[in-house]
Formats: C-alpha cells, sequence, structure tokens
C-alpha cells in the first residue's frame, strides 16, 4: 500500500509542475516581471512549503534535529541533484544578474548560516536578523528586476494565458505539489522507520529528498519546456527562503541546537553552495553546462553514500 500511495504521490507531483510552470511563465509575462523572479518569489516560495511545514513542525516539537537536517539536507539537494540532474537535460544559462547579484548572495547567505551555526544554536536574535535580510534581498529583486531571457526561453513562447485561467493554474499546481508530496514524504518516512533508519539521516535524506521533490519535478518540467531562468530561479529562490525564511521563523518559534548537526554536513552545504556560485567560470561561461552539472550529481552521490555507509 505504501508503494501504492508513493507513487500516486509522484504523480501528482507531476503534473502539478507542468501545471505551475506554465501559469507562472504566463502570470510572469502578464505582470512583465522576469521569469527569473517569478521563479525566486511565486515557483520557489510555493516549492518550499513542505520544508517549511517540516520545520516549523520540528521547532514546535523542540526537534531541532529535524528542522536543521530538514533545512541542510534540502540545499545540498536542490542544488547538487536537481541543478546537476536539469543541467544534464538542458544547459542552464547564468545571466550577469545572477553571477553578480543572485549566486553572490546566495553563497553569503550559506555561509552566514554555517558561521553563526558554530556558536552552537540558531536563537531569536539570529532569526531575526534573516528575516531582515530576506526582506531586503526581496526588495532588491522586484525594484531592480531586468527582463534577461535566455535562446531557450525566447523559443519557447507561446501564446499568453488570460491572466485568470493562469493564475487558477498557478494554485492547482501547487495542490497538485503540497498534496503529491506528503502523500510521498509520509509513506517515504513510514518504510524507513520500518526498518530502523535513524531521525537525522531521514531528515537529511528521505525528508529532504522528498520535501524537496517539488523543486526537483518543476525544474525537470521547466528545462524540457526550454524555461532555465525559471528553473534556476526556483533552486536560488528555494535556497534562500529555507534558510532565511525557514529557519528564521523556526528560530522565533524555538532556538536551533546544532547538536544532531557535524561540520561535515555544514562542509557540503558550502561547498554545494561554491559550486553553483563557481558555475558561470567553469566549463562553458556564464552557464551550468553538463560539466558543471554531472561535478555536482558525482558530490551528490557521494555525500549519500556516506551517510548510509558512515
Amino acid at each position: 500500500m505504501d508503494i501504492i500511495l508513493l507513487l500516486a504521490g509522484l504523480a501528482l507531483v507531476v503534473f502539478g509542475s507542468d501545471w505551475l510552470v506554465d501559469g507562472a511563465s504566463a502570470i510572469a509575462r502578464k505582470a512583465h516581471i522576469s521569469e527569473f523572479v517569478i521563479g525566486l518569489t511565486i515557483v520557489g516560495f510555493g516549492t518550499s512549503c513542505p520544508e517549511l511545514v517540516v520545520s516549523l513542525t520540528g521547532a514546535l516539537q523542540g526537534n531541532a534535529d529535524v528542522s536543521l537536517g530538514n533545512v541542510v539536507g534540502s540545499n545540498v539537494f536542490n542544488t547538487l541533484l536537481i541543478l546537476g540532474v536539469t543541467g544534464l537535460i538542458s544547459p542552464l544559462v547564468i545571466t550577469r544578474t545572477n553571477s553578480r547579484r543572485d549566486l553572490p548572495i546566495m553563497l553569503g547567505v550559506t555561509l552566514f548560516f554555517i558561521l553563526i551555526s558554530l556558536k552552537g544554536e540558531i536563537n531569536f536574535v539570529d532569526g531575526i536578523v534573516m528575516l531582515l535580510v530576506f526582506a531586503a534581498y526581496m526588495f532588491i529583486c522586484f525594484k531592480y528586476d531586468k527582463q534577461e531571457t535566455c535562446a531557450e526561453e525566447e523559443s519557447a513562447q507561446k501564446k499568453d494565458l488570460p491572466l485568470l485561467v493562469a493564475i487558477l493554474l498557478t494554485l492547482a499546481g501547487f495542490a497538485g505539489l503540497v498534496f503529491g508530496g506528503r502523500l510521498f514524504v509520509d509513506n517515504a518516512v513510514s518504510l524507513a522507520h520500518r526498518i530502523g533508519v535513524s531521525d537525522k539521516v531521514i531528515a537529511v535524506t528521505l525528508l529532504a529528498g522528498g520535501t524537496s521533490l517539488p523543486e526537483l519535478v518543476t525544474c525537470i518540467v521547466a528545462a524540457v519546456k526550454g524555461k532555465c531562468q525559471l528553473a534556476l530561479g526556483n533552486i536560488i529562490g528555494s535556497n534562500i527562503f529555507n534558510i532565511l525564511l525557514i529557519l528564521g521563523i523556526s528560530s522565533l518559534v524555538h532556538p536551533l541546537g546544532m547538536q544532531g548537526m557535524s561540520m561535515y554536513d555544514f562542509g557540503v552545504l558550502g561547498l554545494s553552495a561554491v559550486l553553483l556560485f563557481l558555475a558561470p567560470y567553469i566549463g562553458r561561461k556564464n552557464c551550468l553546462d553538463r560539466f558543471d552539472a554531472v561535478l555536482l550529481l558525482l558530490l551528490e552521490a557521494a555525500y549519500g553514500a556516506s551517510l548510509i555507509l558512515v
């Protein structure tokens, strides 16, 4: 029964991501907002909702391992596996704004998270700082938004949907992602508990992978449809949301201790952010190409294997 529900959840996520990409792209064109910013905000926030629920629930229950492990695992999964798979399907063009603003901010946010983690706790004041930085970044993105597109996006343009239809399609997509992702996560965790997997490993692998399933399928669909900026914005937005918004809110509810996390986990998180930051300069210039994608996937495979074997 668990396997059947897993497959049903996956089907909902696939259909939901397809509707979400089409609806969000149509909204971007109607509102004259770049697809990167739409991916960063509407799509990024929407696909990060499962992480918000999991981490906030963990904070309310005083289980910091779940809150932190979920965010660390999700960001590593987003960068290494999701962008790796997406880059293999279709190389992602990285615009000048991405390389000069968005990638440095994402790297800075990740390093800031690692540094404050060294003191052993993310407290109320840290949470306020995170939320203020998040608000400032959102303001900058909208105020200085530029309509930068890649060749694949220009060739993929099609007749706009009516705004109401686009909004309804986006909402239907979110519903499919949320309910489908929940079906997947609940049954995956149930199976893992049956075979005696620890809470930390479940958080960093199954919960992180399961809650990142919406990002994975959305990015694959976006890549197939030639929406490279929407896919990139989705992952950068999700990574920033996970740290600044989700951990910021969670730390306001309950201080998040670091006892269950190791420097190895934070090291892999930092390395994944550095590799994404360097992607425009490695291999094909201003692009996350297939060489970058393979490098990301190899690191994810090594990290996953180390968690299972250690």
